[in-house]
């Protein structure tokens, strides 16, 4: 599910629904279900402030419904993983600094939260995370 909780940068919601449903398809995760929620530079700065100790806006916050993001699948009897905020604000200013479109970039985004919410962690992993998520880029056709 993806909601839009800001105003000020436009989303085109069916196309990013669809990336989504095939994001879920490639990780296979079957009846899991994700929400992703877009929100504005202040309200994703009040959330990596309180939940990561950094006092600024970020593009990407991933909570996963098992609380640690860490190891297996959640299992909560619906089925739920959890939720992705997404700075469209920040993802902007990003798309330009890396050449790609918004679009693209919001693609990216959401590729990148879900492979949290399913245990993946850069910060922490020995490459990984970022080996599968260039694989899924390329596989998706996301610049």
């Amino acid at each position: 599910m993806i909601l839009n909780r800001q105003k000020r940068i436009p989303i085109h919601q069916p196309k990013l629904e669809r990336f989504l449903a095939t994001v879920r398809k490639e990780l296979k995760l079957g009846r899991r279900e994700v929400t992703v929620c877009f929100v504005d530079d202040r309200e994703i700065a009040r959330l990596n402030r309180r939940f990561r100790g950094k006092p600024k806006p970020t593009d990407v916050l991933s909570f996963p419904a098992n609380g640690d993001g860490h190891g297996e699948f959640p299992v909560e009897r619906n089925n739920y993983l959890g939720d992705i905020a997404i700075s469209p604000e920040v993802a902007k200013r990003n798309a330009r600094r890396f050449g790609r479109t918004l679009e693209d970039e919001l693609r990216v985004l959401i590729l990148h939260g879900v492979l949290h919410l399913v245990g993946y962690d850069h910060e922490t992993d020995q490459g990984e995370m970022d080996l599968l998520e260039k694989l899924l880029r390329r596989r998706m056709d996301i610049g």
